[in-house]
């Protein structure tokens, strides 16, 4: 068989979402004029094989692209994280599972619980340092009451100060003083003990198909109460999870994410599995996160640091219940929407206030910005990440929708005091309860729900953040969408054909008279509400080095025109706030259409994701506040615009 042959047999082989080998399409030019007079040389099967006369009646027949999202979890705690298990969390791993299969559960404040629909799946991501120290405290071990942090914490508990407890073992850990009984090192009885269990729950829970339950866990650097935890997903089966322990921070472990990384890689050489790592919601990092000049070394990263963080931390946890990180109006004075759920006050602990300066390097939008002109200087982008949601509950319950909102620890779990109640507290500082925030989901494009088509689906960030709601939404970008195209109740078949999905590369420019153009398309969560509007937001780094970013309203709904500013007016509003109620007779079930970028510069590194915004609806205190028949406090949110944010599609000159 001839070269070129050969050559467009493996482009069709990389090619994964093909409908039934262009069975849909006809063959594109290009194939056309590589394969020229050599489609002779095959016999009559193969040839039509690869180059079919016709589509089959049915258009979805050898269709192997993902067709559906799926939405999980993949950041809850449960009682054997120290923290969760201080907060008075009670709720195990094998528990954690079942109320995300579906499953009603009595929650630790004693009142039963059940998710509106079954999530896809989950990830039980206690934290790897002190793995099972708290059930051990709690049930008043001799040898960590012969501590004297372990005894004052236990006395504590006892006293019914759990809360005040937790945020002294935060501190304490964060501040290394966790020796002798109460530090479970990874090599110790209990702690292995511990992380078998863990492992076991997920294999119990696992039922490729229907659920998948990931093995997993967070590594929590929290040096000086900056938050740089990762949460640590293995694609891998407890039979390869068992050869290895957790990483930690503390003895014999490390702070570092190098150290994280080298970690990662060893379990990948040893077993011939494979992990990726999640960061953490950024916004209590203090401008750690994304630094641009890496902490400890106080040099600017290079370009193995990039390399390594590109090869590893594929996704960012852009929203959760300690707040959402797409971006600040600090850092997007002209976006609208910016101000959303904001936790600004300081750090994890709050020892250190919240400066203008670190925001840059702890949102999302400014790390993508920065990533392109780190990406410049090195030759790698270290932030090519991809978004999803997740909860970080530290109840064992995935339970953050806002009429059903099962808040952060257990200790704020719904009662008719939450809305008045101090989360955190230091000097000046303060995170009130009602700050918190029902959030949020991930949403993976995988072909199926195994651990293994989710996770690489992960790793290719085929994947999208939801603030809870479970809307289907689609980001294509390429070269060629038209108008048509948008005109299908299966856009994806276009949109993969001619483009690339979200977290992908456009590739460079076909000419220098080409813009790329970008399929979108949303649906409403089916028992959710209708969608206002999806916005593309562009960065990208100028011709001076100057980074720049820009949002452009791309679908919405109703008759509303743009206005000279360009941007779509307010979709209204129809939420009673006394009586936590809302119609959807604005809005529009769903979103579809293509857009090309007006200014585009090939010549200019950018990148493009999407968010897709509901119409106003009530917040989880506006829910509240009627149960309880409590009056909010001042300055209390009380309605909102849920949304999803998109894994970015990039480009640059060069490919």
């Amino acid at each position: 068989m001839s070269t070129c042959i050969r050559r467009l047999k493996a482009f069709l082989s990389r090619k994964t979402v093909l409908i039934g080998v262009f069975a849909a399409f006809a063959l594109p030019a290009g194939a056309q004029e590589a394969a020229g007079s050599d489609i002779g040389t095959l016999d009559k099967a193969e040839a039509e094989k690869l180059f079919p006369t016709q589509r089959p009646y049915s258009p979805y027949a050898g269709r192997n692209f993902p067709t559906r999202p799926f939405f999980g979890d993949t950041h809850l705690h449960t009682s054997f994280s120290m923290d969760a298990g201080a907060f008075g969390a009670k709720i195990d791993p094998r528990d954690a599972y079942r109320l995300a299969k579906g499953q009603e559960l009595t929650a630790s404040s004693g009142q039963p619980v059940k998710l509106s629909r079954p999530l896809d799946f989950l990830v039980v991501a206690d934290h790897s340092d002190n793995m099972g120290f708290f059930p051990d405290l709690l049930k008043g071990k001799p040898a960590l009451l012969a501590d004297p942090l372990g005894r004052k914490w236990y006395n504590m508990m006892q006293n019914g100060q759990g809360a005040a407890a937790a945020v002294d073992i935060i501190t304490s850990f964060g501040a290394g003083k966790f020796k002798g009984p109460i530090l479970y090192t990874p090599d110790s009885d209990a702690y292995r003990s511990a992380w078998h269990e863990t492992i076991d729950a997920a294999e119990e829970a696992n039922d490729p198909g229907r659920f998948t339950a990931f093995i997993g866990y967070e590594w929590t650097s929290n040096t000086g109460g900056n938050n740089l935890h990762r949460n640590v997903i293995f694609r891998d089966n407890g039979t390869l999870a068992r050869q290895v322990v957790p990483y930690t921070v503390l003895p014999p472990g490390s702070d570092n994410p190098r150290d994280l990384w080298k970690w990662m890689a060893a379990y990948e050489e040893k077993t011939g599995g494979h992990v990726l790592a999640i960061s953490h919601n950024g916004n209590l990092s203090n401008g750690r996160m994304f630094p641009v000049i890496e902490p400890g070394v106080n040099k600017p990263i290079d370009r193995e640091y990039a390399e390594t963080r590109a090869r590893w931390e594929r996704l960012y946890e852009a929203t959760q219940i300690k707040g959402d990180s797409e971006t600040h109006p600090f850092l997007s004075p002209n976006d609208e929407f910016a101000n959303f759920e904001r936790w600004d006050k300081g750090n994890l602990d709050l020892t250190e206030a919240k400066k203008p300066e670190m925001l840059e390097f702890e949102h999302a939008r400014a790390a993508l910005k920065n990533g392109l002109k780190l990406e410049a200087r090195l030759g790698v982008n270290p932030y090519k990440f991809g978004m999803i949601g997740s909860t970080d509950a530290h109840t064992g319950l995935t339970a953050v929708e806002e009429e059903n909102f099962f808040g952060k620890t257990s200790s704020t779990e719904p009662s008719a005091e939450r809305l008045t109640a101090t989360f955190v507290k230091r000097g000046d500082l303060a995170i009130m309860d009602w700050q918190q925030t029902a959030s949020g989901y991930a949403a993976v494009w995988a072909t199926e729900n195994t651990r293994a088509s989710l996770f690489d689906a992960m790793e290719r960030r085929e994947t999208y953040a939801t603030t809870g709601p479970r809307m289907a939404v689609r980001l294509f970008g390429g070269w060629d969408f038209t108008a048509a195209d948008a005109n299908s109740r299966s856009p994806a078949i276009a949109g993969y054909m001619k483009g690339v999905p979200m977290g992908g590369d456009l590739g460079p420019a076909p000419s220098a008279s080409k813009s790329p153009t970008f399929l979108v398309a949303a649906l409403k969560d089916p028992i959710g509400a209708n969608l206002d509007r999806y916005q593309i937001i562009k960065g990208w780094l100028d011709a001076a080095g100057v980074l720049r970013e820009k949002v452009y309203d791309v679908a919405w709904s109703g008759e509303r025109k743009p206005g000279t500013n360009g941007k779509v007016p307010a979709v209204g509003t129809t939420v009673d706030v006394a009586n936590a109620i809302w119609t959807n007779t604005i809005g529009s079930p769903e979103l579809i259409g293509v857009w090309t970028d007006p200014e585009f510069d090939p010549s200019q590194r950018a990148f493009y994701y999407g968010r897709v915004l509901e119409i106003p609806t009530p917040r989880w205190t506006a829910y509240d506040a009627k149960y309880f028949g409590v009056r909010p406090p001042e300055g209390a949110v009380m309605e909102m615009q849920e949304r999803a944010y998109t894994s970015p599609i990039w480009y640059a000159p060069n490919g």
